[in-house]
C-alpha cells in the first residue's frame, strides 16, 4: 500500500504586516521642489493611483488568494518605479518623510522600520511568495489535475521567494533594522520548501499514473533531497531559535519519510532484477531512518505519523521476503548501508522566472520623470547600438565594394551579357550620348545650320536697307548741290555720313567673316557624318560589338560554362540583396529599440542590463559574416570559371573591339560638342549683330528725315535769296521753277514752319557724328544718334529747329523717339549679347 495519500499534509505560509504609510504627500512634494508644480500637476494621477494599492495592501487580506497575488504583482511593479524616481532616505534632499514598518511573518512581535524602499519591496515579494503558498495549499490534491495545479503554484512560490533572495534581501538587511523572514537564510529555505512540496504533488501523480519503481524512487528521493536542504537552514542559525517545533518537526518528518520511500521503491526494481543483496541492504537502510525519526515525533500531526507507519510495515514486509530469498536461494553477501551509492534521483519542478511577471518597463507610470542617470545610461546605450550598426554597415558597404572592384577587374557581367547580344555601354558614357540625344544628336545639326542661314540673310537685308536709306539721301543732296551751285551751302551727306558709313563697313565685314566660318562649320558637319552617325542609333548599345561563340566546340561545352558562371552571378547578386536587407534590419531594430522602460526600473550598475539587450544584434552579427565569407567563397568559384570562359571565348579579342568602339564613340561625342558649341556661338553672333544694325539703321533713318526737313528749309530760303521778292510773292511767282519736286520723298512742311511769328534762331544746322574712341569693332550702344555738327570753317546761316516734330506719316522712327519700334530678329537669343569683334569670327579652329 502506498503512503502517500495518507503524507498529503503540507504547509502555507503568512503573510506580513505592515502599518499605513502615506506616500502621495511626499512624494508630490519632491517632485515640486526637484521638477516643478506643472510635472507635479501632471503625474497627480498616478500618485494617486499607487496612494490606493498601498492603502488596499494594508488591508486584511482579500479572500480570493489570486486577487491578492495581482494586487501584490501590480505594487511591487509600481515600486520599481518609485524607485529610480524617488530617493527615498533621511537625507535632507530625498524624499525623507516616509518610514516603511514591516512584522516578522513568523514572530510578530518583532518589526522593522526603514526609510528605504527595499524593506517595502522585500515584503511585498515575501508577501507575494506566501499568496502563492496559501494558492497551492488550497487545491484539491486528491485529484490529478489537482495536485498539477497545486504544484505550479508552490513553484510559483519557490519563484518569489528566489526573487526575494537574489533581487532585494541583501538591501533590505545590510546596515538596516531587518525581520529574520526576509534574510536571505529564510526566503532560501522557504524556497527549498515550496520546490519539495511541488515535488511531491509531482510523485504523487507519477504515482497515480502507475509509473515504473525506478522512476517513482528516483522522484522520491528528490523530494527528500528538497526537505533535507530546508531542514539544514531551520536547524543552523538564524532560523533554529525563530521557528516553531512543529515546523522543524515537519520538515524533518517528511525528509525521513520520503527517503524511506525512494528505497522502498528502488527496492522494487531491485528485487525485479534479482539483485536480493542490494534489495536487502536499501530496504534496512530505508526502515532504520524512518525509525530514527519516529523518536523525534512527539507533537507530529497523525496524518504524518500514520503514514510513516504505514510506509514502515511494506518496507519489513518486503525486506522479511528478500532476506528468506536470498538464505534459501540466492545466498548473496548483504553489503552494509554505507558501502551504497546514492540513490537516483530525478527533479521535476525548478522556481518560476519571475523576472516577465514582475517587469515593470511597460508601466505608464511616471513616464514624464526621467532621472540624469536614466538619460545618461540610455544615450551610452544609443553610443554601444551605434558602434554595432556603424561596424556592421562598414563591412556590408567593404563586401559590396569588393564584389564591384573585382567584378570590374573580370568585366563581368558585361561579357556575359555580350555573348547574348545585351552589351551595355559604361554609365559615363551612356549618359553623354542620352545627353547628345536629347539635344537632337547629329541628325539635328542641318535644322541649326539652317537658323545660321537664315539669320545670316536678315541681316545681309538689314545692312542693304540701311546702305540704301544712306545711299538715297546722299544722291538728293548731290543733286540739290548741282542745281543750286554755291548756294547750297550745307555739308555733303558724304561728310556727314563718314561714322556711320564706317560702322556699316564693318558690319559687312562682320559678316563675310561670319559666313566663312558657316562654310568651315558646315564643311565639319559632313566630313564628321560618318563619324557623328554612331551617336543616332536607338539603342546606342546595337554599336557595341557582341561577343561571338566559338565557330568549332569538339564537346559543346560553352553552354555549359556560359550557364554555370551565370548562375554564379545570380548568386553573388542574391547575397548582394541579402545584405541591403540586412543593414535595413540593424536601422529597423535600432528604431525599435526603446530600453528607457526598463531603464527606469533597474537601479545600481547597467552593465549587466547593457550586455543582455545589446545581444540582440548578435544574430545580424553572424548572418553578416557569414553573408561576408560566403561572398568570399563564390567570387573565387567565379574567377575560376571565368578565367575558363574567358579562354573559350577569345575574350581578349572583344575586349579589344569594345575598346575601339568606345573610343570611336567618344570622339563622336567630343566632334558634336565642338560642332554644337561653334554654332551656337554663330547664333548668339547674328542675334547680337542683328540688333546692333538694326540700332544704326534708325540712327541712319533719323540722319535721313533731319535732313529732308533741312532741306526743305533750305529750299526756300535759296528761292527767296535769287527772287529777291518778298514771301507774298515769292509764294505766287519765281525766276526759278520749284525744286521741290526732285525730292519726291521729301513730305510737305509741318504747320509750325508756315508761322512767320516763329523766327528762325542763327545756330548751326548740322554736327558731325561722333568719333568712336575705342579701337577695333564695337556694335555702338543703342539710343538716339549723336548731334550733327557742321565741319570747322563752314558758313552756318541757318539755325537748327529743335523743337520741331516729325510729320505723323513718317515712319521709319523719331529722332526724338530713340526708343522706338525696333525691328525684331527672326530668332529668338540669348541676352545680352557679346558684340562681334571686327577682324575675328566666331569658328573655333
Amino acid at each position: 500500500m502506498a503512503s502517500s495519500s495518507l503524507s498529503n499534509l503540507m504547509l502555507a505560509i503568512h503573510e506580513k504586516k505592515t502599518n499605513s504609510v502615506d506616500l502621495y504627500r511626499p512624494l508630490r512634494n519632491y517632485v515640486t521642489f526637484t521638477y516643478s508644480e506643472r510635472e507635479a500637476q501632471l503625474i497627480d494621477d498616478d500618485l494617486e493611483t499607487l496612494k490606493q494599492l498601498r492603502s488596499d495592501l494594508e488591508r486584511v487580506p482579500d479572500p480570493s488568494p489570486a486577487a491578492r497575488r495581482d494586487l501584490l504583482i501590480s505594487y511591487y511593479k509600481v515600486l520599481c518605479l518609485v524607485e529610480t524616481r524617488f530617493p527615498i532616505s533621511p537625507d535632507k534632499d530625498h524624499v525623507n518623510a516616509v518610514s516603511f514598518l514591516w512584522y516578522d511573518a513568523f514572530k510578530q512581535r518583532h518589526k522593522a522600520t526603514q526609510q528605504n524602499i527595499h524593506l517595502e519591496k522585500a515584503a511585498v515579494l515575501f508577501n507575494l511568495g506566501a499568496t502563492y503558498s496559501q494558492i497551492g495549499l488550497g487545491h484539491d490534491r486528491t485529484t490529478v489535475d489537482g495536485r498539477r495545479q497545486a504544484s505550479h503554484a508552490f513553484i510559483a512560490a519557490a519563484g518569489a521567494f528566489s526573487y526575494l533572495k537574489e533581487n532585494e534581501s541583501t538591501k533590505a538587511t545590510i546596515g538596516q533594522s531587518a525581520t529574520v523572514d526576509v534574510s536571505v537564510e529564510c526566503v532560501g529555505m522557504l524556497e527549498r520548501l515550496m520546490l519539495a512540496q511541488a515535488q511531491e504533488c509531482v510523485f504523487e501523480n507519477t504515482i497515480a499514473k502507475g509509473s515504473t519503481p525506478g522512476v517513482c524512487s528516483k522522484i522520491a528521493r528528490q523530494v527528500g533531497i528538497y526537505y533535507e536542504e530546508a531542514l539544514a537552514a531551520l536547524i543552523t542559525s538564524p532560523l533554529k531559535d525563530h521557528f516553531d517545533k512543529g515546523w522543524i518537526s515537519h520538515v524533518q518528518l517528511k525528509a525521513a519519510l520520503f527517503y524511506s520511500e525512494a528505497c522502498f521503491r528502488y527496492g522494487k526494481e531491485l528485487h525485479e532484477k534479482e539483485e536480493i543483496a542490494e534489495e536487502i541492504a536499501r530496504l534496512r537502510s530505508g526502515a532504520s531512518r524512518l525509525a530514527e525519526a519516529k523518536k523525534s515525533s512527539r507533537g507530529a500531526p497523525a496524518q504524518l505519523i500514520e503514514a510513516m507507519n504505514t510506509l514502515e510495515s511494506s518496507i519489513n514486509a518486503n525486506l522479511d521476503r528478500a532476506v528468506k530469498e536470498n538464505d534459501r536461494v540466492y545466498l548473496m553477501r548483504v553489503p552494509s548501508p554505507s558501502s551504497l551509492s546514492p540513490l537516483p534521483t530525478f527533479s521535476m519542478v525548478k522556481p518560476m522566472n519571475m523576472t516577465e511577471i514582475l517587469d515593470a518597463s511597460k508601466e505608464k507610470m511616471f513616464a514624464i520623470l526621467v532621472p540624469d542617470s536614466s538619460a545618461k545610461a540610455l544615450s551610452r546605450y544609443t553610443e554601444m547600438v551605434d558602434d554595432v550598426i556603424r561596424t556592421q554597415a562598414e563591412r556590408l558597404q567593404q563586401a559590396s565594394e569588393l564584389t564591384r572592384v573585382r567584378l570590374k577587374e573580370m568585366d563581368l557581367p558585361d561579357s556575359i551579357l555580350a555573348v547574348d547580344g545585351n552589351s551595355a555601354l559604361p554609365v559615363d558614357l551612356k549618359e553623354d550620348v542620352e545627353a547628345v540625344q536629347i539635344s537632337g544628336g547629329p541628325a539635328g545639326l542641318e535644322a541649326e545650320l539652317q537658323q545660321l542661314r537664315d539669320l545670316k540673310r536678315v541681316n545681309q537685308e538689314l545692312l542693304v536697307h540701311t546702305e540704301e536709306l544712306l545711299q538715297k539721301e546722299a544722291t538728293e543732296d548731290s543733286q540739290f548741290r548741282s542745281q543750286f551751285g554755291t548756294r547750297w551751302t550745307r555739308p555733303q551727306s558724304s561728310t556727314l555720313t563718314k561714322n556711320l558709313q564706317d560702322r556699316l563697313n564693318r558690319f559687312a565685314a562682320n559678316l563675310k567673316q561670319a559666313g566663312e566660318s558657316d562654310v568651315k562649320i558646315e564643311r565639319s558637319v559632313r566630313d564628321n557624318s560618318a563619324l557623328m552617325c554612331i551617336l543616332d542609333r536607338r539603342p546606342i548599345e546595337s554599336a557595341v560589338p557582341t561577343l561571338a561563340r566559338p565557330i568549332m566546340s569538339l564537346d559543346a561545352t560553352e553552354d555549359a560554362i556560359v550557364g554555370t558562371l551565370k548562375q554564379s552571378l545570380r548568386q553573388l547578386e542574391n547575397l548582394g540583396a541579402q545584405r541591403a536587407g540586412l543593414e535595413d534590419m540593424l536601422k529597423e531594430m535600432k528604431r525599435k529599440d526603446d530600453i528607457l522602460p526598463k531603464l527606469m526600473t533597474i537601479t545600481g550598475s547597467y552593465e549587466d542590463m547593457f550586455r543582455k539587450e545589446i545581444s540582440k544584434y548578435d544574430h545580424i552579427c553572424e548572418d553578416i559574416s557569414q553573408n561576408i565569407e560566403v561572398q568570399e567563397q563564390l567570387l573565387m568559384q567565379i574567377q575560376a570559371q571565368n578565367e575558363e570562359f574567358s579562354t573559350l571565348f577569345n575574350l581578349e579579342d572583344y575586349k579589344a573591339s569594345k575598346e575601339k568602339c568606345y573610343k570611336q564613340i567618344q570622339a563622336a561625342i567630343m566632334k558634336y560638342r565642338e560642332i554644337k558649341e561653334n554654332i551656337n556661338e554663330g547664333l548668339k553672333f547674328y542675334v547680337t549683330l542683328q540688333d546692333a544694325i538694326t540700332n544704326v539703321k534708325q540712327q541712319c533713318s533719323d540722319f535721313v528725315m533731319t535732313r529732308s526737313i533741312q532741306c526743305r528749309e533750305m529750299i526756300e530760303d535759296v528761292q527767296r535769296q535769287m527772287s529777291g521778292l518778298s514771301f507774298q510773292d515769292h509764294r505766287s511767282s519765281g525766276p526759278y521753277p520749284s525744286v521741290h519736286q526732285p525730292a519726291a520723298s521729301s513730305p510737305p512742311p509741318p504747320p509750325e514752319t508756315q508761322n512767320p511769328s516763329h523766327p528762325h534762331p542763327h545756330a548751326p544746322y548740322y554736327r558731325p557724328p561722333e568719333q568712336m574712341s575705342r579701337p577695333g569693332y564695337t556694335i555702338p550702344p543703342y539710343g538716339p544718334p549723336p548731334p550733327y555738327h557742321t565741319p570747322h570753317g563752314q558758313p552756318q546761316p541757318y539755325p537748327p529747329q529743335a523743337q520741331q516734330q516729325p510729320h505723323p506719316s513718317w515712319q521709319q522712327g523719331s529722332y526724338y523717339d530713340p526708343q522706338g519700334q525696333q525691328p525684331r530678329p527672326p530668332y529668338p537669343g540669348q541676352s545680352p549679347y557679346p558684340p562681334p569683334h571686327q577682324g575675328g569670327g566666331y569658328y573655333r579652329q
